[in-house]
């Protein structure tokens, strides 16, 4: 178990903590936070707030306590010991209570929200279970049509309707054929693949009688010519402009680094950027092996000097110490792997931060700017699929068709110096 000893120096502080009451529950929660990666610092500021909320909740050994009463304790404890909260009642109000809704929630002494199971949850399993063992279609497909299925049944909950009266306004509004978050209108393909997933659920609901026939037939996508588009990404001098932001000694920047330059060289997914584990780097035969979770496979690069000593440095001086193989987590705990969402949040705030604009932002501008470098260094159309992993239509099981001495050259060759 958990030892006061591993957070106070003095004895007398270890003492009073040990005498305070609920001792083997507050050292449970202590001891799981400290898995979770929590500094010893953040671990010192909870069992302070437990020994308060001890004393201004009055906690016997049992007892649920609501979070009316949590928040009533903060009150007490702020407006009684204004030195402790540092001249900011509000701040210390919030960490009273996330603290110890943390620590209460974890003994079992909260009441769990009565959440109402969604009333199409069975048909999501279903659905799910059809796209992974009938159809076989990667993890990725599965989840971004579960997802937009979700969106849809969603609307139907709010509206009062079933899958039964679904109708085709319903649909429009689920398709959010509008702009994106930031306001730009959205691309035809990814109009398309949001059409595309939601005909297929509901091809699937028809055949089962659960929504009238015909109306995955009613969907129209917009017409997305092949090759119709050049990949559009940042430019070399805005791409050294992105890195020159990492410049610094901030764990936040070294891990960033790291993960941009491994974007950038290596014209990653943010989910393939996300699912690199440690033993993917091959630190003797100079080597990066990437998972493809779109496609199923794998391709393997040559580890890019510059890219080799950033991720070094992240891995040696800034990753949290934790038995997750991932390789780029979050820094603050709870430790966990960064969502692929996240990755590309971390390239979104970095282009916004140095006034970077262009059609495409987030890891998939970087996957962009990487297709057009192969490009203009002569590589042909089908080794730049085979490099972005791309399926195409004759591809077969076996896709590493690309010059590796050749692709070496071309990582060596990735010129950002002064900032790389």
């Amino acid at each position: 178990m958990f030892e006061f000893e591993r957070l106070f120096k003095r004895p007398d502080a270890v003492q009073r903590h040990l005498a305070a009451p609920l001792v083997r529950s507050r050292l449970a929660y202590l001891g799981h936070r400290a898995e979770q990666g929590a500094k010893p610092s953040t671990l010192r500021g909870i069992a302070a707030f437990q020994v308060h909320a001890i004393h201004y909740l009055e906690l016997a050994e049992e007892g649920q306590i609501t979070p009316s009463e949590i928040a009533t304790a903060a009150e007490r404890w702020v407006t009684q010991h204004p030195a402790r909260r540092g001249g900011d009642a509000s701040k210390a109000r919030r960490n009273f209570v996330s603290r110890v809704t943390g620590w209460l929630g974890f003994a079992g002494r909260t009441p769990i929200p009565s959440v109402a199971p969604p009333l199409h949850g069975p048909a999501l399993v279903q659905f799910e279970d059809y796209m992974r063992w009938e159809r076989g279609w990667s993890e990725v497909t599965i989840r971004y049509r579960l997802g937009r299925a979700e969106d849809l049944l969603r609307r139907c909950y709010r509206a009062h309707r079933t899958l039964a009266d679904l109708s085709l306004t319903t649909i429009d509004r689920a398709l959010g054929a509008g702009n994106s978050k930031d306001g730009r209108p959205r691309a035809r393909a990814t109009i398309r693949n949001h059409v595309d997933a939601l005909r297929a659920f509901l091809r699937f609901a028809a055949a089962r009688g659960w929504c009238p026939a015909g109306l995955a037939a009613a969907i129209t996508a917009p017409r997305v010519y092949k090759a119709s588009t050049l990949p559009v990404g940042p430019s070399p001098e805005q791409l050294r402009r992105l890195l020159a932001t990492t410049a610094g000694d901030r764990p936040m920047d070294v891990r960033d680094r790291a993960l941009l330059l491994t974007l950038s060289v290596y014209g990653l997914r943010a989910g393939e950027a996300q699912a690199l584990r440690l033993d993917d780097i091959n630190w003797k035969a100079e080597t990066l092996r990437v998972r493809r979770p779109k496609t199923g496979r794998t391709t393997g690069f040559p580890l890019s000097r510059r890219v080799g000593e950033a991720l070094a440095r992240y891995l040696r001086e800034v990753r949290p110490c934790t038995n997750n193989r991932q390789v780029f987590l979050t820094l603050k705990a709870p430790v966990r792997p960064l969502r692929a969402s996240s990755i590309s949040s971390v390239v979104r705030s970095r282009m916004r931060r140095c006034g970077i604009e262009c059609e495409r932002r987030g890891a998939h501008a970087l996957r962009h700017a990487f297709a057009q470098r192969l490009l203009d260094e002569g590589f042909t159309m089908a080794e730049i699929g085979d490099c972005l992993g791309h399926r195409s239509p004759d591809a077969t099981a076996v896709y590493a068709k690309v010059d590796l001495a050749g692709l070496r050259q071309v990582v060596a060759d990735f010129d950002l110096e002064g900032l790389v």
